[in-house]
Protein backbone atom coordinates (compact mmCIF):
# COMPACT_ATOMS: atom_id res chain seq x y z
CA UNK A 1 0.00 0.00 0.00
CA UNK A 2 1.03 3.70 -0.33
CA UNK A 3 1.77 5.77 2.65
CA UNK A 4 3.01 8.98 4.26
CA UNK A 5 6.01 7.90 6.83
CA UNK A 6 8.69 9.84 9.26
CA UNK A 7 11.68 8.17 11.02
CA UNK A 8 12.82 11.28 12.54
CA UNK A 9 11.51 14.36 13.52
CA UNK A 10 11.46 17.43 12.25
CA UNK A 11 10.21 19.76 9.36
CA UNK A 12 7.94 17.78 7.02
CA UNK A 13 10.03 18.87 4.17
CA UNK A 14 12.86 17.53 5.90
CA UNK A 15 11.29 14.15 7.52
CA UNK A 16 8.02 12.57 5.42
CA UNK A 17 8.36 10.20 2.76
CA UNK A 18 6.09 8.00 0.81
CA UNK A 19 6.27 4.99 -0.68
CA UNK A 20 5.07 1.25 -0.50
CA UNK A 21 4.72 -0.40 3.15
CA UNK A 22 2.94 -3.91 3.43
CA UNK A 23 -0.72 -3.63 3.86
CA UNK A 24 -1.82 -3.74 7.64
CA UNK A 25 -3.65 -6.38 9.15
CA UNK A 26 -6.01 -6.51 11.75
CA UNK A 27 -5.87 -8.78 14.47
CA UNK A 28 -8.38 -9.75 17.06
CA UNK A 29 -10.74 -6.77 18.43
CA UNK A 30 -9.40 -4.69 15.44
CA UNK A 31 -10.75 -3.52 11.88
CA UNK A 32 -9.18 -2.36 9.16
CA UNK A 33 -10.16 0.58 7.21
CA UNK A 34 -9.54 1.88 3.63
CA UNK A 35 -9.25 5.41 4.37
CA UNK A 36 -10.60 7.78 1.70
CA UNK A 37 -9.96 10.69 3.92
CA UNK A 38 -7.45 11.60 6.67
CA UNK A 39 -7.35 14.41 8.71
CA UNK A 40 -4.66 16.45 10.46
CA UNK A 41 -4.65 17.77 13.42
CA UNK A 42 -2.01 19.83 15.43
CA UNK A 43 -1.20 17.52 17.75
CA UNK A 44 -0.10 15.26 14.63
CA UNK A 45 2.50 18.05 13.66
CA UNK A 46 3.77 18.52 17.24
CA UNK A 47 4.64 14.98 17.94
CA UNK A 48 6.55 14.70 14.16
CA UNK A 49 8.51 18.32 14.93
CA UNK A 50 8.81 16.87 18.92
CA UNK A 51 7.11 19.45 20.72
CA UNK A 52 6.34 17.94 23.21
CA UNK A 53 10.16 16.82 23.89
CA UNK A 54 9.11 12.79 23.87
CA UNK A 55 11.10 12.36 21.06
CA UNK A 56 9.97 8.86 18.53
CA UNK A 57 8.13 6.43 20.25
CA UNK A 58 8.60 3.89 17.84
CA UNK A 59 11.40 3.60 14.84
CA UNK A 60 8.63 4.52 11.82
CA UNK A 61 5.66 6.55 12.59
CA UNK A 62 2.52 6.78 9.67
CA UNK A 63 1.01 10.07 10.98
CA UNK A 64 -2.79 11.53 11.94
CA UNK A 65 -4.96 10.42 14.45
CA UNK A 66 -8.36 10.58 12.54
CA UNK A 67 -9.63 9.21 9.76
CA UNK A 68 -13.11 7.95 7.30
CA UNK A 69 -13.19 5.34 4.74
CA UNK A 70 -14.67 1.72 4.71
CA UNK A 71 -14.12 -1.45 6.43
CA UNK A 72 -12.40 -4.22 4.71
CA UNK A 73 -11.34 -6.54 6.82
CA UNK A 74 -11.92 -7.46 10.76
CA UNK A 75 -10.19 -8.78 13.44
CA UNK A 76 -11.11 -11.67 15.64
CA UNK A 77 -13.92 -11.00 17.60
CA UNK A 78 -15.30 -7.75 15.53
CA UNK A 79 -18.83 -8.78 13.61
CA UNK A 80 -18.47 -9.00 10.00
CA UNK A 81 -21.48 -6.85 10.30
CA UNK A 82 -18.67 -3.47 9.79
CA UNK A 83 -17.28 -5.24 6.77
CA UNK A 84 -18.12 -2.86 3.71
CA UNK A 85 -19.50 0.14 6.37
CA UNK A 86 -18.62 3.71 6.28
CA UNK A 87 -16.82 4.51 9.05
CA UNK A 88 -15.15 7.76 10.85
CA UNK A 89 -12.30 6.99 13.27
CA UNK A 90 -10.00 8.80 15.74
CA UNK A 91 -6.83 8.04 18.03
CA UNK A 92 -5.58 5.69 14.83
CA UNK A 93 -2.05 7.62 15.86
CA UNK A 94 -1.98 7.85 19.49
CA UNK A 95 -0.04 5.33 21.53
CA UNK A 96 0.63 3.33 18.18
CA UNK A 97 2.68 3.69 15.09
CA UNK A 98 0.24 3.77 12.34
CA UNK A 99 -2.27 6.67 11.58
CA UNK A 100 -4.46 7.68 8.72
CA UNK A 101 -1.59 9.09 6.19
CA UNK A 102 -2.51 5.67 4.36
CA UNK A 103 -4.29 3.71 2.08
CA UNK A 104 -5.24 1.54 5.03
CA UNK A 105 -5.35 2.00 8.55
CA UNK A 106 -5.94 -0.71 11.52
CA UNK A 107 -7.21 0.47 15.10
CA UNK A 108 -9.15 -0.95 17.34
CA UNK A 109 -13.23 -1.81 17.30
CA UNK A 110 -13.50 1.26 20.30
CA UNK A 111 -11.72 3.89 17.83
CA UNK A 112 -14.02 3.99 15.43
CA UNK A 113 -18.06 4.71 14.57
CA UNK A 114 -20.58 4.12 11.78
CA UNK A 115 -20.50 7.27 9.44
CA UNK A 116 -23.83 8.79 8.80
CA UNK A 117 -24.80 8.68 5.48
CA UNK A 118 -25.23 12.84 4.39
CA UNK A 119 -21.54 12.85 6.44
CA UNK A 120 -18.89 12.78 3.84
CA UNK A 121 -15.19 11.20 4.00
CA UNK A 122 -13.82 14.41 4.50
CA UNK A 123 -16.42 15.71 7.01
CA UNK A 124 -15.86 12.46 8.84
CA UNK A 125 -11.97 12.67 8.90
CA UNK A 126 -12.62 16.06 11.00
CA UNK A 127 -14.61 14.63 13.45
CA UNK A 128 -12.51 12.84 16.15
CA UNK A 129 -9.93 15.25 17.98
CA UNK A 130 -12.39 18.29 17.17
CA UNK A 131 -15.15 16.58 18.14
CA UNK A 132 -12.89 14.91 21.65
CA UNK A 133 -11.74 18.11 22.50
CA UNK A 134 -15.41 20.49 21.79
CA UNK A 135 -16.77 17.97 24.32
CA UNK A 136 -14.50 17.88 26.79
CA UNK A 137 -14.16 22.00 26.46
CA UNK A 138 -17.85 21.89 27.02
CA UNK A 139 -17.47 19.23 30.13
CA UNK A 140 -14.35 20.81 32.06
CA UNK A 141 -16.93 23.33 33.68
CA UNK A 142 -18.95 20.12 34.88
CA UNK A 143 -21.98 18.76 34.46
CA UNK A 144 -25.13 20.77 31.88
CA UNK A 145 -28.50 19.52 33.37
CA UNK A 146 -30.40 22.76 33.40
CA UNK A 147 -27.58 24.90 31.75
CA UNK A 148 -27.45 27.17 28.38
CA UNK A 149 -24.66 26.49 25.96
CA UNK A 150 -24.35 28.84 23.25
CA UNK A 151 -22.49 26.96 20.00
CA UNK A 152 -21.59 29.75 17.56
CA UNK A 153 -20.50 29.25 13.80
CA UNK A 154 -21.65 28.69 10.26
CA UNK A 155 -21.97 24.49 11.10
CA UNK A 156 -24.18 25.78 14.22
CA UNK A 157 -26.63 22.99 13.49
CA UNK A 158 -24.34 20.15 12.86
CA UNK A 159 -22.17 20.69 16.12
CA UNK A 160 -25.50 21.49 18.37
CA UNK A 161 -26.45 17.92 16.93
CA UNK A 162 -23.10 16.35 18.00
CA UNK A 163 -23.04 17.86 21.16
CA UNK A 164 -26.72 16.86 22.16
CA UNK A 165 -25.93 13.47 21.01
CA UNK A 166 -23.14 13.44 23.44
CA UNK A 167 -25.00 15.35 26.18
CA UNK A 168 -27.56 12.66 25.78
CA UNK A 169 -25.13 9.66 25.78
CA UNK A 170 -23.12 10.72 28.93
CA UNK A 171 -26.67 12.09 31.39
CA UNK A 172 -27.45 8.14 30.60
Amino acid sequence: MRAAWYEKQGAARDVLRVGEMPDPIPVKGEVRIRIAASGINPGDIKKRQDAFGVGMTYPRVVPHSDGAGRVDQVGGGVSSQWLGRSVWCFGAQSYRPFGTAAEFTVVPLEKIAPLPDKVTMDQGACLGIPGITAHRAVQVAGPLTGKTVLVQGREVPWASLRLNTHVLRDSM
